[in-house]
């Protein structure tokens, strides 16, 4: 058996997310649905994970919603439940720049189909911008792409005014992001900045890596993913990375070779960059993952 993985978001005004949640929540332990959704003013984001029946059961029932009702989604496939519980969380963005005034509900940039990317980022006049963060970058990226190095979203707006003048000079921006939504803002933000053309790929990478032929892709590497997975490739198959749980980082078996790799507290990126606390806190956290283990139940209380 195998479990359906269902990446989602919407844009939409939603002002009374709050009454929302607890609703939602409901649905979702009813289906036994894991995962986490994020709820705010300005839409609706989220990956969840069980099986096919209560993946379309809940997702039904969101779009039932009228606000709600051409939500997006994106399928793949896992071996194990990639979650071990699930969450429905509020926050002030589902998405977050950390800029007042971004709205995609007003204004976005042009949506470009998996189909027409290719042809659009092999265009001179385009700079292509990867707006995830340095750990996603480091394991794939499109050819060319331009890497802002942040490590959080929050970072985008300071990068794009220091390179304005510089990388952005060309007329016309191309921007990609894990599943869409980080693109759909950042492209609303430019397209507030002054940047006449922008451009964003609908559906983001998982979308291209889904439904474009390997032998014609223009993508290099894996896709990180916010799961146990850690990362997916062409098909949306699973990839052969690992996660440091400490730093985040994706790592290889290779790389768990590595003295400082210590298994669920560091790696040879954050060892040095971990304070004892730190380090203490994440040996402990491992220990109990191991004794949940033996007796059958995940650190969280899930059965296995």
């Amino acid at each position: 058996m195998t479990y359906c993985v269902a990446a989602l978001y919407k844009f939409a005004a939603l002002p009374d997310y709050a009454q929302l949640r607890a609703p939602l929540q409901d649905m979702c332990d009813m289906l036994e649905v894991k995962g986490t959704i994020l709820l705010a003013s300005e839409g609706i984001n989220g990956t969840i994970s069980g099986t096919d029946s209560a993946i379309a059961k809940l997702l039904s029932f969101m779009r039932a919603d009228p606000r709600l009702a051409d939500l997006e989604h994106k399928e793949s496939r896992a071996e194990d439940l990639p979650f071990y519980r699930m969450k429905v969380r509020l926050k002030k963005e589902i998405v977050t720049m950390g800029v007042d005034g971004v709205d995609p509900n007003k204004v976005v940039g042009t949506y470009v189909d998996p189909d027409e990317w290719n042809a659009l980022i092999s265009d001179p006049d385009v700079v292509l911008i990867d707006t995830r963060n340095d750990y996603e970058v480091e394991i794939g990226t499109f050819k060319g792409a331009l890497n802002p190095d942040t490590q959080s979203f929050r970072e985008f707006p300071e990068w794009v005014e220091k390179n304005r003048s510089g990388a952005l000079k060309k007329p016309k921006v191309a921007m990609f992001c894990t599943g869409g939504i980080r693109c759909e803002k950042a492209s609303s933000f430019m397209k507030s900045e002054g940047f006449d053309e922008v451009y964003h790929l609908r559906g983001g990478i998982l979308k291209y890596l889904e439904t474009q032929p390997k032998d014609e892709s223009l993508w290099e590497g894996d896709c990180f993913v916010f799961d146990q997975r850690v990362a997916v490739k062409h098909g949306l198959h699973e990839s052969e990375y690992d996660q440091c749980y400490a730093c985040r980082y994706p790592i290889t078996e290779a790389d768990k070779q590595h003295d400082a790799y210590v298994k669920g507290v560091s790696c040879h990126r954050c060892h040095n960059k971990m304070s004892t606390d730190q380090k203490e806190r994440f040996a402990e956290r491992q220990k109990q993952i191991a004794l949940a283990k033996k007796r059958g139940q995940d650190h969280m209380g899930r059965k296995v």
